[in-house]
């Protein structure tokens, strides 16, 4: 009987994961340990609304304090783990402290990739990840003329934009030959440059960032190519890597991510891994998936805490995804890798419109800008993997939802 769950870390997941237990009407004791000063948050808003100063902190909070003013719940915050014992079934932390469990969930995430070129000590150079870094860059930016973005992601963007629209010049740094290449096609990339452009952020592709200069704090950044490009301020947003050494070595099963079934569980039965930290199987795409979402993470934890109560629950989701810059969202259903074929609904000139990514004549993903509608409709397309014609996809007196049919 499980009477005691511990959750190794306090993100987003971890949030969801406390009050689908909850939900579900655990009886049992949940203890969760975080290393950060703060209660469960939700991240996406931190380089969109919250950067911008459009957003207060309480209003990042998952649950508000007093959810967590429970009996049953026990908040350690500021606590480092450093071992798991699988065997007595407890968790070390950094303090020297037991915490033993009969269920323990990692909850771990992920942390920003950083840059191992000179200078990257320097003050003035910063990584977004948490609520006490956009404090920091916020703060930083009031007082900025000049700000150097370094990666063209969503992170690198949102952060162009909101600086951009507080009066800063703003040069992004971008080793691929266009904006956000990992995740999107040239189509919407080309989009978003020109968009960028047009707002006056100066975008230097194809070229990395070898150095930062400055005499204790950061005065330019020099690219690979020589250049020297004067900043106040720099953002780098280059990826993130999954949290997962305390799962390797308890001896986990660890693939770029905690390997986790479709329940959620590790290699060993009493250990679940839910958000960032995990790969998991997905049925849609027959294969192994590491996902950076807030879906993900969300439904993840539903299913772990439904398994955790006994209600037998598997996952596999159409992932998806959403990025704010300027007035534009993008919103994105699916992954689009392995595409052969790509067609445009809508008009781009108009600001609204969407990519649909094929395979073998199925729809993949779909990457929406200003079109919401179109956003929602074809994660059904998706998930139903049937073969459609492309002429009906481009053809917008068509409902998307009209053409989902079983796979055939």
């Amino acid at each position: 009987m499980t009477e005691r769950v511990v959750i190794a870390g306090a993100g987003h997941a971890a949030g969801q994961l406390i009050a689908s237990l909850k939900q579900q009407k655990f009886a049992g004791q949940i203890v969760l340990v975080g290393d950060e000063p703060f209660l469960p948050y939700q991240r996406p808003p931190l380089s969109k609304k919250f950067l911008a100063g459009d957003l207060p902190a309480e209003r990042l909070y998952v649950k508000p304090a007093t959810f967590y003013d429970d009996p049953q719940i026990e908040v350690r915050l500021e606590t480092t783990i450093a071992a798991i014992d699988r065997n007595a079934n407890r968790l070390t932390t950094g303090g020297g402290d037991d915490i033993p469990y009969d269920k323990l969930v990692l909850a771990l995430g992920s942390r920003v990739r950083r840059l191992a070129v000179e200078g990257a000590d320097l003050a003035g150079l910063h990584y977004l990840r948490s609520i006490a870094d956009v404090e920091k860059i916020r703060a930083e930016l009031s007082a900025a003329k000049r700000a150097v973005i370094v990666g063209a992601g969503y992170i690198g963007l949102e952060v162009a934009a909101v600086a951009r629209q507080q009066g800063l010049d703003v040069t992004v740094v971008e080793m691929a030959d266009r904006v956000m290449s990992r995740v999107v096609s040239a189509e919407i990339s080309d989009f978003y440059q020109i968009e960028h452009a047009a707002h006056g952020v100066k975008l230097r592709l194809s070229t990395g960032t070898a150095a930062f200069r400055g005499t204790g704090r950061v005065a330019t950044v020099e690219t690979i190519d020589g250049e020297q490009i004067p900043a106040d301020v720099v953002v780098v947003g280059v990826g993130v890597v999954p949290n997962t050494e305390l799962a390797e070595a308890a001896g986990l099963a660890v693939d770029d991510g905690i390997l986790v079934d479709d329940r959620c569980q590790s290699s060993d039965a009493d250990i679940y891994s839910v958000g960032d930290c995990t790969r998991h199987p997905n049925s849609i795409y027959q294969r192994h998936l590491r996902l950076e979402s807030v879906h993900n993470a969300l439904e993840q934890a539903k299913t772990a805490a439904a398994n955790i109560c006994g209600q037998e629950k598997q996952y596999s989701q159409v992932p998806w995804f959403w990025s704010d810059q300027y007035d534009l969202k993008l919103q994105i259903a699916g992954l689009s890798d392995g595409y052969d074929d790509v067609v445009i609904r809508g008009n781009p000139a108009e600001r609204s419109f969407a990519c649909l990514y094929l395979k073998d004549g199925r729809l993949i993903a779909t990457d929406a800008v200003n079109a919401p509608r179109e956003f929602v409709q074809s994660k059904a397309l998706i998930a139903a993997q049937a073969k459609i014609d492309r002429d009906r996809l481009a053809d917008t007196g068509l409902e998307l939802k009209e053409l989902a049919t079983p796979a055939g």
